[in-house]
């Protein structure tokens, strides 16, 4: 496995990419299916995920097999199948819905720093995912997480805290994940081996 580097992504084979953006040391797994989405510094999928319209925030982790900003179909019309807005595949004299594909855009998901996001889990349109929350595997998310929260099940209920309020509180306070590069290396032998309210006495959080 290459390093990951601060200038390119690092796309294992077979991957989608339409119109998305990336920062230093992204990872993208194999055959991941991307459109109209932005990854932060550090973050990364792993294989299979298909990831629409969605802002992945720095050091998001993205398990195997995720669906995160899902698109709909118009459900209120008559008929709600492609050929409403994938006109042309079906006509040679009509043309696609630009205004179709430009509202499915504008419905941002977003995923705040940290977060964890479990093998198979969907998350839907317009959600935002909060800092160093963990959705589990299988749950399908349909409202806003709060940071640090931990989400399961269909659709996604809180099932507790990572950590006491307090504890929190100062972690959004610390914003470790804002560290530059070399403060994150100085630092990597106490993230390895500290609990959180460890770090936080050494780090000033």
């Amino acid at each position: 496995m290459p390093k990951l580097s601060p200038d390119a992504p690092f796309l294992h084979p077979d991957t989608q990419i339409v119109n998305c953006t990336f920062g230093a040391y992204v990872e993208i797994g194999q055959g991941a299916r991307l459109q109209n989405t932005t990854f932060e510094d550090y973050s990364y999928c792993d294989r299979l995920a298909d990831i629409a319209n969605t802002t992945v925030g720095r050091f998001s982790n993205i398990a195997a097999l995720t669906r995160i900003g899902p698109t709909d179909h118009p459900f209120t019309h008559a008929a709600q199948h492609h050929f409403l807005y994938r006109s042309s595949y079906y006509w040679d004299d009509a043309e696609d819905d630009p205004s179709f594909f430009a509202a499915r855009a504008a419905r941002r998901t977003t995923l705040g720093a940290d977060c964890w996001i479990g093998h198979g889990a969907i998350i839907k349109p317009e959600v935002t995912v909060g800092i160093g929350a963990i959705v589990a595997s299988g749950a399908v998310v349909t409202r806003d997480v709060s940071p640090f929260a931990i989400v399961a099940g269909v659709p996604a209920q809180p099932v507790r805290s990572r950590f006491p309020d307090a504890v929190i509180d100062r972690l959004l306070a610390l914003a470790w994940w804002d560290w530059d590069h070399a403060r994150l290396r100085g630092a990597l032998a106490d993230f390895r081996v500290m609990k959180a309210e460890a770090f936080l006495e050494r780090y000033g959080g």
